[in-house]
């Protein structure tokens, strides 16, 4: 019995029928996502629809549940490690479709690893500016340090994913562990401008401080272009001495205030940072513009990587990457975009970390391989078949 029902459930892994019903999903979800990009912007589609085992489309009135891309994936994997490898008739005239097989499982395989472990963002220089560490394009992250005349010491840092889901309405505290007070979090909002009471009309509904408040912003499609704001309030203990404060994620410079022992604390609201085991310095960037306009034809920079103490010159353009222990760093873009002709120009590295990056191409080598042995096959066998017709 126990037997009949393994056997059943890997008939069922391993079928044509479940493979089909796998690449209708994947039609769908590709479907309903390109229409939801003009809505919500290819970051929080993907999210939504590729990177979760359940998604609910909310087009329509009556959201219908469907399996995410994540988990059909999943179980397309299954179908072919059931169904093209294991259950395949083994002789040599199948031996490219199974090299193919293996080629596709090995892409699959690929996709998995830079959805568990790959990292991205940017990092953006002026002329003389250094950095050994890139920010997220999206992410967030708060940021607490001590202040002192030489420079940040102690730094507590609070992901994004424990706050970032909060309305306007709701608050959070955070307490314990080395934070030396309990900050409060409130009134966040994904997309906001601070303004001076000044320019209010009648009293602002949203909460004052040092005569400036968040006021929300319509929501821009693609999630990079908002900029997140919230306010805290800091309860010391145990003198219970509270500070109001106001977060910009965009502010020149942090909150910053004087707790009652004196020691001076700064509180950022940022996009999530990530270090780089080496040190990029932007010694020079160049663009070449288009005649009679102001659209870049090719830009560049000229950069020094310091790992180790040990310094390495390096040019980096468009087409022309730096790769280094697993980092990629492409020239992306430039800015101000506005310029003037002497106006100061930075340049932005698109910097990826992702440990897969070679495997979509030897997955298309072993794909392309295979693909070459079973038509050579084919083709062999036709001939073969064609002669002896003409012999006869």
């Amino acid at each position: 019995m126990m037997r009949t029902f393994f056997a059943r459930t890997f008939d069922f892994l391993a079928s044509y029928g479940l493979a089909c019903v796998l690449f209708l999903f994947l039609l769908l979800l590709t479907f309903l996502g390109t229409l939801e990009q003009v809505d919500y912007g290819i970051y929080e589609v993907q999210q939504r629809y590729f990177e979760s085992l359940i998604v609910f489309p909310i087009l329509g009135v009556i959201p219908i549940p469907l399996p995410g891309g994540y988990l059909v994936l999943s179980l397309l994997f299954v179908n072919l490690l059931c169904g093209g490898i294991i259950r395949v008739r083994k002789d040599w005239r199948r031996v490219g479709v199974v090299i193919g097989h293996f080629g596709i499982l090995f892409l699959l395989f690929g996709g998995f690893i830079e959805y568990q472990f790959s990292t991205g963002g940017h990092l953006t220089l002026y002329e003389g500016q250094h950095s050994d560490e890139f920010e997220s394009y999206v992410e967030y992250e708060i940021a607490i340090y001590e202040e002192n005349d030489g420079g940040e010491t102690r730094e507590w840092l609070i992901p994004g994913e424990k706050f970032t889901h909060l309305t306007p309405q709701q608050s959070r505290r955070f307490q314990g562990g080395e934070l030396p007070f309990d900050l409060v979090l409130h009134g966040y909002r994904l997309n906001t401008e601070p303004r001076h009471i000044s320019a209010a009309m009648g009293q602002p509904s949203a909460p004052v401080v040092d005569e400036f408040y968040l006021t929300s912003l319509p929501r821009e499609p693609e999630l990079e272009l908002n900029i997140a704001g919230a306010y805290v309030t800091v309860e010391e203990n145990p003198s219970g001495e509270t500070h109001e404060g106001l977060l910009w994620a965009v502010s020149q410079y942090p909150y910053a205030f004087t707790a009652s022992d004196g020691t001076r604390y700064a509180i950022e609201l940022r996009k999530k940072r990530f270090p780089l085991p080496f040190d990029v310095t932007l010694n020079k960037f160049t663009r070449e513009l288009h005649p009679r306009t102001e659209m870049a034809a090719y830009f560049s920079s000229d950069i020094t990587k310091v790992q180790d103490g040990v310094s390495q010159e390096i040019h980096i353009a468009m087409n022309e990457p730096l790769r280094h222990e697993g980092y990629t760093l492409y020239q992306a873009s430039w800015g101000p975009q506005d310029a003037g002709p002497n106006d100061p120009l930075f340049s932005t590295f698109a910097v990826v970390r992702n440990p897969a990056d070679q495997i979509p191409l030897w997955a298309c080598i072993v794909i392309t391989l295979g693909l070459t042995i079973h038509f050579s096959i084919k083709l062999t066998n036709y001939l073969r078949a064609q002669s002896k017709r003409a012999a006869q």
